[in-house]
């Protein structure tokens, strides 16, 4: 996690918690959830795609 240490995580939360309130932090826990799991998503497909379309060339040489 980089450089973060206990003491930053906490005031990061006590942040989240000031801004956006104890109601509405499970929902945005979900939707960055959804949002890392499509960005997984469509990096995976593009990297299908890329060796799909070098795997035919590599076998005519």
């Amino acid at each position: 996690m980089g450089n973060l240490g206990m003491t930053e995580i906490l005031l990061i939360g006590v942040a989240l918690l000031v801004f956006f309130g104890p109601s509405r932090l499970p929902e945005l826990g979900k939707s960055l959830g959804k949002s890392i799991q499509e960005f997984k998503k469509a990096g995976r497909e593009i990297t299908d795609s890329a060796k799909e379309s070098v795997a035919p060339e590599a076998k005519v040489k």
